[in-house]
């Protein structure tokens, strides 16, 4: 039974971040690809960029090379390297979220970023352990590189990036979100249960018509509160 709710809570929260989760890529406007300097990145660098409210994220590989980890529908349809290699579409991005399918692939850093500032190993600071040598966190990414089953939750772009740098995935932005829904959740649990017992107080104690049902709710909404 917990893990069916488990189950139908990860449903509904993936389908939030459906919406959410994605700055959908770019139809019309063309980026100037000198917009960024990759001399300033190393091998081995955690790169991310904003997407709304989430962030993307890729591992450097060196020579204009980014690895990273995108939804896409292509990768169950088609075998040929030619149509894999194209920049993934905003079709192709939402029917690979839908299908819980992605694949690890090396875009140049432009066509990672998509117009976006880059932030690089800005990570570095939430995780004490520190990242390892710069060379096993390329190879790491190089060795993901290829199709790979997706989920918001479980298996996004930033646990593929923090398996490959610091040595176990996790994403810190997905904690945040079920954390807030978390509360959200909670939040509304205590506004029932003030009801409830607000209502159940006026039948036990024989509370008269004058007594308002806020004057009961009151109190117990604090109590719940605190």
């Amino acid at each position: 039974m917990k893990s069916s709710v488990l189950e139908v809570l990860a449903f509904i929260i993936e389908k939030v971040l459906l919406i959410s989760h994605f700055k959908l890529l770019p139809s019309d406007e063309v980026f100037n690809a000198s917009h960024y300097n990759v001399s300033v990145y190393k091998r081995g660098d955690l790169l991310e960029v904003p997407r709304t409210l989430f962030v993307h994220f890729g591992i450097y590989l060196g020579e204009d090379r980014v690895a990273h980890l995108m939804p896409d529908i292509l990768p169950l349809l088609s075998e040929d390297p030619s149509l894999l290699q194209k920049v993934v579409t905003n079709k192709r991005l939402v029917l690979g979220v839908l299908a819980k399918a992605a694949s690890v692939r090396v875009d140049s850093v432009h066509d990672f970023a998509y117009g976006s500032r880059i932030l690089v190993n800005h990570l570095d600071r939430r995780f004490p352990r520190g990242a390892l040598p710069a060379e096993e966190v390329a190879r790491r990414a190089e060795q993901l590189v290829g199709a790979v089953e997706y989920s918001l939750l479980w298996n996004n772009c930033e646990h593929f990036v923090t398996r490959c740098r610091y040595g176990s995935p996790a994403s810190l932005q997905t904690d945040k979100f079920c954390e807030t829904v978390k509360m959200i959740i909670r939040d509304q649990r205590s506004v029932l249960a003030s009801v409830l017992l607000g209502l159940a107080s006026m039948m036990c104690l024989g509370l008269g018509p004058s007594t308002t049902l806020p004057s009961i709710l009151i109190p117990f909404s604090l109590w719940m509160a605190g």
